[in-house]
Protein backbone atom coordinates (compact mmCIF):
# COMPACT_ATOMS: atom_id res chain seq x y z
CA UNK A 1 0.00 0.00 0.00
CA UNK A 2 1.35 3.48 -1.24
CA UNK A 3 1.80 6.57 1.07
CA UNK A 4 1.13 9.86 -0.37
CA UNK A 5 2.05 12.84 0.78
CA UNK A 6 0.70 16.34 0.44
CA UNK A 7 3.19 18.88 -1.40
CA UNK A 8 2.50 22.54 0.19
CA UNK A 9 3.70 25.24 -1.76
CA UNK A 10 3.49 28.59 -1.40
CA UNK A 11 0.90 31.23 -3.45
CA UNK A 12 2.61 32.84 -6.37
CA UNK A 13 4.41 36.05 -5.41
CA UNK A 14 6.99 38.50 -6.89
CA UNK A 15 10.20 38.15 -5.63
CA UNK A 16 12.32 41.24 -4.57
CA UNK A 17 16.04 41.27 -3.66
CA UNK A 18 17.01 44.46 -2.62
CA UNK A 19 20.62 45.48 -2.00
CA UNK A 20 20.31 48.16 0.88
CA UNK A 21 17.89 49.45 3.17
CA UNK A 22 16.48 52.65 1.22
CA UNK A 23 16.00 49.77 -2.00
CA UNK A 24 14.25 47.81 1.07
CA UNK A 25 11.77 50.87 2.16
CA UNK A 26 11.24 51.45 -1.56
CA UNK A 27 9.99 48.31 -2.18
CA UNK A 28 7.62 48.22 0.63
CA UNK A 29 6.33 51.45 0.35
CA UNK A 30 5.72 50.73 -3.29
CA UNK A 31 3.65 47.65 -2.38
CA UNK A 32 2.03 47.87 1.22
CA UNK A 33 0.18 45.09 2.69
CA UNK A 34 1.04 42.98 -0.28
CA UNK A 35 4.70 42.97 0.55
CA UNK A 36 6.20 40.89 3.21
CA UNK A 37 9.98 41.25 4.16
CA UNK A 38 12.06 37.96 4.48
CA UNK A 39 14.77 37.18 6.63
CA UNK A 40 16.38 34.08 7.74
CA UNK A 41 12.82 32.51 6.79
CA UNK A 42 12.59 30.22 9.36
CA UNK A 43 8.98 31.83 10.22
CA UNK A 44 7.69 33.38 7.21
CA UNK A 45 8.32 30.06 4.69
CA UNK A 46 6.50 27.33 6.69
CA UNK A 47 3.68 29.52 7.00
CA UNK A 48 3.80 30.65 2.90
CA UNK A 49 4.46 26.76 2.54
CA UNK A 50 0.89 26.53 4.62
CA UNK A 51 -0.55 29.21 2.56
CA UNK A 52 -1.59 31.23 6.16
CA UNK A 53 0.79 33.56 4.96
CA UNK A 54 0.35 35.18 1.61
CA UNK A 55 2.33 37.73 0.57
CA UNK A 56 2.14 38.98 -3.25
CA UNK A 57 5.58 40.40 -2.76
CA UNK A 58 8.63 39.33 -1.10
CA UNK A 59 11.40 41.43 -0.05
CA UNK A 60 14.15 39.66 0.43
CA UNK A 61 16.59 41.01 2.89
CA UNK A 62 19.76 38.41 2.78
CA UNK A 63 21.24 41.01 0.34
CA UNK A 64 21.42 43.83 2.50
CA UNK A 65 24.61 43.76 4.17
CA UNK A 66 24.06 46.68 5.96
CA UNK A 67 22.01 45.68 8.36
CA UNK A 68 23.98 42.57 9.67
CA UNK A 69 26.40 43.82 12.78
CA UNK A 70 27.23 43.48 16.21
CA UNK A 71 28.68 46.67 17.75
CA UNK A 72 29.52 48.23 21.28
CA UNK A 73 29.05 51.96 21.25
CA UNK A 74 28.51 54.70 23.91
CA UNK A 75 27.31 51.78 26.65
CA UNK A 76 25.29 49.87 24.96
CA UNK A 77 25.50 46.88 21.95
CA UNK A 78 24.06 47.69 18.64
CA UNK A 79 22.73 44.96 16.78
CA UNK A 80 21.73 44.75 13.22
CA UNK A 81 18.47 43.18 12.12
CA UNK A 82 20.13 40.54 10.12
CA UNK A 83 22.62 39.27 12.43
CA UNK A 84 22.12 35.51 12.83
CA UNK A 85 21.21 34.26 15.92
CA UNK A 86 24.27 31.77 16.43
CA UNK A 87 26.25 34.78 16.07
CA UNK A 88 24.87 36.13 18.87
CA UNK A 89 25.33 32.67 20.35
CA UNK A 90 28.87 32.72 19.75
CA UNK A 91 30.17 36.24 20.06
CA UNK A 92 32.71 36.93 22.80
CA UNK A 93 31.37 40.47 23.19
CA UNK A 94 27.88 39.48 24.33
CA UNK A 95 28.66 36.27 26.28
CA UNK A 96 30.79 39.31 28.66
CA UNK A 97 28.35 41.86 28.71
CA UNK A 98 25.20 40.80 28.08
CA UNK A 99 25.18 36.67 29.27
CA UNK A 100 21.36 36.95 29.29
CA UNK A 101 21.26 37.28 25.59
CA UNK A 102 23.84 34.53 25.09
CA UNK A 103 21.97 32.06 27.23
CA UNK A 104 18.65 32.62 26.26
CA UNK A 105 19.56 32.14 22.49
CA UNK A 106 20.76 29.03 23.33
CA UNK A 107 17.16 28.05 23.42
CA UNK A 108 15.83 28.88 20.07
CA UNK A 109 15.33 25.71 18.16
CA UNK A 110 18.44 23.94 17.06
CA UNK A 111 21.66 24.63 15.73
CA UNK A 112 20.73 24.71 11.68
CA UNK A 113 17.66 27.11 12.75
CA UNK A 114 19.52 29.55 15.02
CA UNK A 115 22.13 29.59 11.79
CA UNK A 116 19.59 31.26 9.40
CA UNK A 117 17.35 33.02 11.52
CA UNK A 118 17.90 36.55 12.35
CA UNK A 119 16.95 38.84 15.41
CA UNK A 120 15.44 41.34 13.48
CA UNK A 121 13.36 38.25 11.72
CA UNK A 122 12.14 36.96 15.85
CA UNK A 123 11.11 40.17 16.88
CA UNK A 124 8.96 41.11 14.12
CA UNK A 125 7.54 38.03 14.01
CA UNK A 126 6.74 38.47 17.84
CA UNK A 127 5.94 34.97 18.69
CA UNK A 128 4.88 35.57 22.67
CA UNK A 129 6.06 32.07 23.27
CA UNK A 130 9.67 33.18 22.01
CA UNK A 131 12.61 33.83 23.27
CA UNK A 132 14.10 37.02 22.09
CA UNK A 133 11.30 39.38 22.81
CA UNK A 134 11.06 38.83 26.26
CA UNK A 135 15.06 39.16 26.83
CA UNK A 136 14.43 42.43 25.19
CA UNK A 137 11.67 43.38 26.95
CA UNK A 138 14.11 42.63 30.49
CA UNK A 139 17.14 44.05 29.29
CA UNK A 140 15.22 47.65 27.78
CA UNK A 141 15.93 47.76 24.84
CA UNK A 142 15.06 50.06 21.90
CA UNK A 143 14.18 49.07 18.81
CA UNK A 144 15.22 51.07 15.32
CA UNK A 145 12.63 51.27 12.60
CA UNK A 146 12.96 52.90 9.45
CA UNK A 147 10.57 53.87 7.11
CA UNK A 148 9.23 56.42 4.00
CA UNK A 149 9.27 58.61 6.93
CA UNK A 150 12.47 58.65 8.45
CA UNK A 151 13.63 56.42 11.13
CA UNK A 152 12.38 55.97 14.80
CA UNK A 153 12.95 54.30 17.56
CA UNK A 154 10.45 52.65 19.98
CA UNK A 155 10.94 50.49 23.47
CA UNK A 156 11.23 46.93 23.35
CA UNK A 157 7.81 47.06 25.85
CA UNK A 158 6.39 49.35 22.83
CA UNK A 159 7.16 47.44 19.86
CA UNK A 160 5.45 43.80 20.88
CA UNK A 161 1.48 44.88 20.49
CA UNK A 162 -0.53 41.36 20.56
CA UNK A 163 0.45 37.59 19.34
CA UNK A 164 2.07 38.09 16.12
CA UNK A 165 1.92 42.07 16.24
CA UNK A 166 4.13 44.48 16.35
CA UNK A 167 4.42 48.57 16.49
CA UNK A 168 6.05 48.27 12.65
CA UNK A 169 3.88 50.19 9.77
CA UNK A 170 3.33 48.34 6.99
CA UNK A 171 6.32 50.19 5.23
CA UNK A 172 9.15 49.87 8.21
CA UNK A 173 11.85 48.16 8.86
CA UNK A 174 13.42 47.04 12.00
CA UNK A 175 17.10 48.27 10.98
CA UNK A 176 18.33 47.59 14.87
CA UNK A 177 18.23 46.57 18.78
CA UNK A 178 20.01 48.87 21.55
CA UNK A 179 20.88 46.95 24.38
CA UNK A 180 22.13 49.05 27.14
CA UNK A 181 25.02 47.49 29.87
CA UNK A 182 24.20 46.33 32.57
CA UNK A 183 24.61 47.86 36.01
CA UNK A 184 27.41 46.13 38.28
CA UNK A 185 26.33 43.65 40.43
CA UNK A 186 23.53 41.80 38.26
CA UNK A 187 23.00 38.23 37.85
CA UNK A 188 20.87 36.88 35.12
CA UNK A 189 19.03 33.87 34.49
CA UNK A 190 17.11 31.87 31.47
CA UNK A 191 14.79 29.64 32.55
CA UNK A 192 12.38 27.31 29.81
CA UNK A 193 10.10 24.79 30.11
CA UNK A 194 8.99 22.81 26.56
CA UNK A 195 7.96 19.18 25.75
CA UNK A 196 11.32 18.64 23.81
CA UNK A 197 14.06 20.36 23.53
CA UNK A 198 13.84 22.93 20.08
CA UNK A 199 10.03 23.18 20.60
CA UNK A 200 8.67 26.43 21.57
CA UNK A 201 8.90 27.63 25.26
CA UNK A 202 5.57 26.72 27.01
CA UNK A 203 6.68 29.35 29.38
CA UNK A 204 9.97 31.17 30.03
CA UNK A 205 11.48 33.54 32.23
CA UNK A 206 14.28 35.90 31.63
CA UNK A 207 15.46 37.53 34.88
CA UNK A 208 18.01 39.84 35.84
CA UNK A 209 18.78 41.14 39.67
CA UNK A 210 21.16 43.58 40.51
CA UNK A 211 22.10 44.40 44.37
CA UNK A 212 23.16 47.47 46.23
CA UNK A 213 26.24 47.16 48.27
CA UNK A 214 24.37 46.00 51.26
CA UNK A 215 23.33 42.95 49.95
CA UNK A 216 19.95 43.93 48.98
CA UNK A 217 17.87 43.95 45.89
CA UNK A 218 18.12 46.78 44.10
CA UNK A 219 16.14 46.31 41.03
CA UNK A 220 14.85 42.81 39.46
CA UNK A 221 13.33 42.99 36.34
CA UNK A 222 11.73 39.72 34.78
CA UNK A 223 10.09 39.14 31.89
CA UNK A 224 7.10 35.88 30.78
CA UNK A 225 7.47 34.34 27.34
CA UNK A 226 4.13 32.23 27.06
CA UNK A 227 2.26 34.29 29.60
CA UNK A 228 -0.21 36.22 27.59
CA UNK A 229 -0.51 37.84 23.85
CA UNK A 230 3.17 39.75 24.18
CA UNK A 231 6.13 39.07 26.67
CA UNK A 232 5.08 39.98 30.01
CA UNK A 233 6.73 42.15 32.48
CA UNK A 234 5.87 40.69 35.89
CA UNK A 235 5.62 44.49 37.39
CA UNK A 236 4.19 43.31 40.43
CA UNK A 237 6.76 40.69 41.26
CA UNK A 238 9.72 43.13 40.66
CA UNK A 239 8.02 45.69 43.46
CA UNK A 240 7.99 43.28 45.93
CA UNK A 241 11.59 42.45 45.69
CA UNK A 242 12.93 45.96 45.57
CA UNK A 243 14.36 46.56 48.48
CA UNK A 244 14.55 42.93 49.97
CA UNK A 245 17.45 40.70 51.15
CA UNK A 246 17.34 37.86 48.88
CA UNK A 247 15.64 34.70 50.53
CA UNK A 248 13.67 31.28 49.20
CA UNK A 249 10.77 32.43 50.66
CA UNK A 250 11.28 36.09 48.72
CA UNK A 251 11.07 34.49 45.94
CA UNK A 252 8.86 31.41 46.06
CA UNK A 253 6.68 34.76 47.00
CA UNK A 254 7.55 36.90 43.79
CA UNK A 255 7.11 33.67 41.37
CA UNK A 256 3.29 33.29 43.13
CA UNK A 257 2.70 36.99 42.03
CA UNK A 258 4.67 36.88 38.61
CA UNK A 259 1.95 34.00 38.18
CA UNK A 260 -0.82 36.28 38.73
CA UNK A 261 0.08 38.63 36.48
CA UNK A 262 0.04 36.72 33.64
CA UNK A 263 -3.24 35.97 31.04
CA UNK A 264 -1.83 32.85 29.16
CA UNK A 265 -4.20 30.85 26.89
CA UNK A 266 -5.04 27.43 26.40
CA UNK A 267 -4.51 25.03 24.07
CA UNK A 268 -3.60 21.41 23.01
CA UNK A 269 -0.10 21.84 24.59
CA UNK A 270 -1.07 23.17 27.55
CA UNK A 271 -3.97 24.87 29.80
CA UNK A 272 -3.79 28.29 31.03
CA UNK A 273 -3.67 27.02 34.72
CA UNK A 274 -1.03 24.87 33.92
CA UNK A 275 1.38 27.48 32.23
CA UNK A 276 0.69 29.99 35.60
CA UNK A 277 1.87 26.91 37.71
CA UNK A 278 4.97 26.42 35.65
CA UNK A 279 5.58 29.79 35.50
CA UNK A 280 5.66 30.46 39.15
CA UNK A 281 7.95 27.83 39.60
CA UNK A 282 10.59 29.26 36.53
CA UNK A 283 10.29 32.25 37.89
CA UNK A 284 11.30 31.15 41.91
CA UNK A 285 14.27 29.18 40.19
CA UNK A 286 15.56 32.35 37.57
CA UNK A 287 15.49 34.39 40.67
CA UNK A 288 17.79 31.68 42.67
CA UNK A 289 20.15 31.42 39.82
CA UNK A 290 20.37 35.16 39.18
CA UNK A 291 21.61 35.91 42.88
CA UNK A 292 23.56 32.75 43.49
CA UNK A 293 27.05 34.36 42.54
CA UNK A 294 26.40 38.09 43.68
CA UNK A 295 25.11 37.78 47.95
CA UNK A 296 28.92 36.78 48.66
CA UNK A 297 30.49 40.15 46.92
CA UNK A 298 27.55 42.46 47.72
CA UNK A 299 27.93 41.87 51.35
Amino acid sequence: MGVHFLAMKPAPFAYHAPTSIDEAVALLREHGDEAKPLAGGQSLVPLMNFRLARPAHLVDLNRVAELAYIRSEDGAVRIGAMTRQREIERSALIAERWPLLTGATRHIGHVHIRNRGTVGGSLAHADPAAELPAVMVVLNAEVLARGSRGERTLTAQDFFVSHYATALEPDELLTEVRIPDLPPQTGWAFEELSRRHGDFALVGVAALVTLDPGGSILEAPLAIAGGGPTPIRASGAEAMLAGQRPSEALFRAAGERASRELDPDSDVHASAEYRREVAAVLTRRALVRATAGLSASAA
